[in-house]
């Protein structure tokens, strides 16, 4: 039937309608054939029922006739009760330990427990891997905090927390790719390793042989990427709007709580048209408002982990009027005034003053300022901006650009409008010495130029927005950083 709706374009139904029926009967089926279960899916699944799991033991009691054992496959926050019974299981519930690998099988039933939906009184128990309860750094029933556990990022998944980081970050990137993708943007891989610095500022990896040798392997210095723009930028100007999703570098010398080496960025390059920039901070707003909100709706009780016993009160609140009311808007200019009315009172390390870059504790201060609320700050000056950033038609000294401060950890998305206009992008690359590399970008300009504008979105310092982690480094599986790349 799908064939001939396919071939013939006769069929009854769609052919999208039945893929998605043949794919659903599909799953039924090895559901049918196999009784395993995630964690998941076991706390909506009809009761009573038969079922197998697998997972990894949270915690151990054992009590003279009954044990009962917490099992977490990471599928859900929410570890399950096995309940076994000691007589029929005493070699094995002699040796079983938190951490051990564990298959169970019995039955899923409703619980007495009031914290617990589910449990299963099992048949059959088997460990799949034993763990040595004095070896393994993660003790039952004991808080371990990020500093700790960040000494064993090959472990660290096991514990509730970074499990739940983890399925948020899971989300948000399914959320990411959804807004996108439904609004029309193609997703491109830009490359890894580059011959340009986007940014301008230096801070970039050498990419060289392991095998020293006196000739360059590219044929030219060659570095990691610190942004994915400058490719996806060639792409939008044949395919209207495009994205990029992946890992970019930076060799600063920061060890603060908001810098890491490796990162993940997503940069978005769209035709503006006519509409400019507040096109563009529209479709910021809405990105980040539905990232959140998928978040907040699919991964609630990850997210409530955190929420209820990791952060401050103040996020929570802070979170759902970043969700529930409009960003607020103030020029660089303007920002720059606000902050040095408050310089006597607050005794700013960092004096604020036009055509400097903002500090965190300026960002901090302005977003306090403006409510405590997602703040865009628009219309920087041109020197502190990258070379493609348009020029303002009002004011040649600032360019059409934005960034988005946030909460807790400033600034999360930069943004410009790029300079289309062949002869003045020309001008700006020959007074930066930099003419001849970028030939190529000078052709986007003579061959059909058109306007466009885009941005980059922090994907860890979402997460931490959101989530109210103090500690970037607690937001990334593997954190890499000045003097620390373990694993």
């Amino acid at each position: 039937h799908v064939a001939r709706a396919m071939f013939t374009g006769r069929g009854t139904v769609r052919v999208s309608e039945a893929l998605q029926a043949l794919l659903g009967r599909r799953v039924l089926l090895s559901r049918k054939l196999s009784s395993r279960v995630s964690l998941k899916d076991a706390q909506t699944v009809e009761l009573p029922t038969q079922g197998t799991v697998y997972g990894w033991v949270k915690s151990v009691r054992k009590q003279k006739d009954v044990v009962f054992i917490d099992l977490n496959d990471g599928s859900s926050s929410q570890s399950l009760q096995i309940v076994a019974a000691s007589t029929e299981f005493p070699n094995m519930v002699k040796t079983l330990t938190q951490g051990c690998s564990l298959m169970a099988r019995g039955s899923l039933m409703e619980s007495s427990h009031p914290g617990q939906k589910v449990e299963m009184k099992v048949a059959e128990l088997r460990i799949l891997g034993r763990c040595d309860p004095q070896a393994y750094p993660f003790k039952s029933r004991k808080r371990h905090g990020p500093d700790y556990t960040r000494q064993f990022p090959h472990l660290r998944a096991r514990t509730k927390v970074f499990s739940s980081l983890l399925r948020i970050r899971n989300t948000a990137t399914m959320a990411i790719h959804q807004f996108l993708q439904e609004r029309g943007f193609v997703q491109v891989h830009t490359p890894v390793i580059t011959s340009c610095d986007c940014e301008g500022a230096g801070d970039l990896f050498r990419v060289t042989p392991a095998r020293e040798s006196s000739e360059e392997f590219f044929g030219c210095k060659a570095y990691l990427t610190v942004s994915g723009q400058l490719h996806a930028e060639t792409i939008a100007c044949a395919m209207t709007s495009t994205y990029t999703f992946g890992p970019t570098f930076r060799a600063e010398k920061s060890h603060t709580r908001r810098h890491l080496s490796e990162f993940h960025m997503l940069e978005v390059e769209t035709v503006t048209a006519e509409d400019g920039l507040p096109n563009l901070l529209q479709l910021i707003e809405e990105l980040y408002k539905h990232v959140l909100d998928t978040v907040l709706g699919r991964s609630g009780d990850d997210v409530k982990l955190f929420h209820d016993h990791i952060t401050a009160p103040e996020v929570k609140i802070s979170v759902l009027n970043s969700l529930e009311k409009p960003f607020q808007h103030i020029t660089y200019t303007d920002a720059v005034e606000v902050l040095k009315q408050a310089q006597e009172k607050t005794g700013f390390q960092f004096k604020p003053e036009w055509g400097l870059d903002f500090m965190s504790e300026h960002e901090q201060y302005l977003v306090d300022h403006c409510g405590n609320l997602p703040l865009f700050v628009t219309d920087f000056p041109a020197v502190i901006k990258p070379f493609y950033a348009r020029a303002a038609e009002e004011n040649h000294d600032t360019v059409s650009s934005v960034d988005l401060l946030v909460p807790l950890v400033g600034e999360v998305v930069g943004g410009t409008l790029r300079e289309e206009r062949l002869e003045v992008m020309e001008n700006k690359l020959d007074r930066l010495n930099m003419l001849e590399p970028y030939q190529w970008y000078l052709d986007l300009r003579r061959f059909g130029t058109i306007p466009h504008g885009g941005f980059g979105f922090g994907f860890e310092r979402f997460l931490q927005a959101i989530l109210g982690v103090e500690n970037i480094r607690d937001v990334i599986p593997f954190p890499r950083f000045l003097g620390s790349c373990e694993m």
